[in-house]
């Protein structure tokens, strides 16, 4: 129905009740606002009693965490906009589209899949210029090769090995898609300096004002 998306206080308890159920578990650590939601008041989302704060008030944990978008195709703000925020409050993030929309793992080099969800008018609406970002990244691939890495270890290792971050969010649909991504763990050592200028002289990083989200997927259900 309605209500069951954006950030209102009913979707927030009830999605929550419901991952713990699925989950099998008590509680969870963290519940991340995926997306900016402007059709509902910070202040119904913001949680302000109950035993989880007066947790947090107790572990002296503060409030807020931060999950901005992060690859080789996406730093504005982790390399931009945030750029004061991490010595002044010891932030550290949770990053998330390591591989762009798959932008970065190689596979549609060759042109969109079918089936695939770049098929899908919604991811047509918010990366109308996938096509030219999978261009960019095929100039990386050489770097992978030479590194002995495919394309997407690369891009997640990439990520890793920004001091700023502490998690790098990743999305598999099989086994072996998970334990691919997890072998960039292997690879974070090869992330060197003169491998970061070589990306870097391949896919030049403009710092830019961020976009806004479309309206019509800041209102889908972003809770993580």
């Amino acid at each position: 129905g309605p209500n069951a998306q954006g950030l209102s206080r009913k979707h927030i308890i009830e999605g929550t009740k419901a991952a713990l159920k699925r989950l099998d578990q008590e509680y969870v650590d963290v519940l991340f606002c995926h997306r900016p939601e402007p059709f509902t008041p910070i202040e119904e989302t913001h949680v302000d009693s109950g035993p989880d704060l007066r947790i947090t008030d107790r572990l002296g944990v503060r409030p807020i965490v931060e999950q901005p978008i992060y690859s080789v195709l996406d730093r504005n703000k982790v390399e931009f906009e945030y750029v004061d925020l991490y010595k002044k409050y010891n932030l550290g993030l949770t990053t998330w589209s390591p591989l762009a929309y798959g932008a970065l793992t190689g596979k549609y080099s060759g042109g969109t899949l079918e089936g695939s969800r770049m098929e899908n008018p919604m991811f047509k609406a918010i990366s109308p210029e996938f096509a030219a970002r999978v261009e960019m990244a095929d100039k990386l691939k050489l770097v992978a090769q030479k590194l002995g890495i495919s394309l997407a270890e690369l891009a997640l290792a990439w990520c890793v090995s920004n001091e700023n971050v502490s998690t790098v969010m990743i999305g598999a649909k099989t086994p072996a898609q998970l334990e691919q991504n997890l072998k960039a763990l292997e690879a974070v050592e090869k992330i060197t300096p003169e491998v970061k200028a070589e990306i870097d002289a391949l896919v030049p990083f403009v710092p830019e004002l961020s976009r806004r989200w479309p309206s019509f997927f800041l209102r889908m259900r972003p809770l993580s």
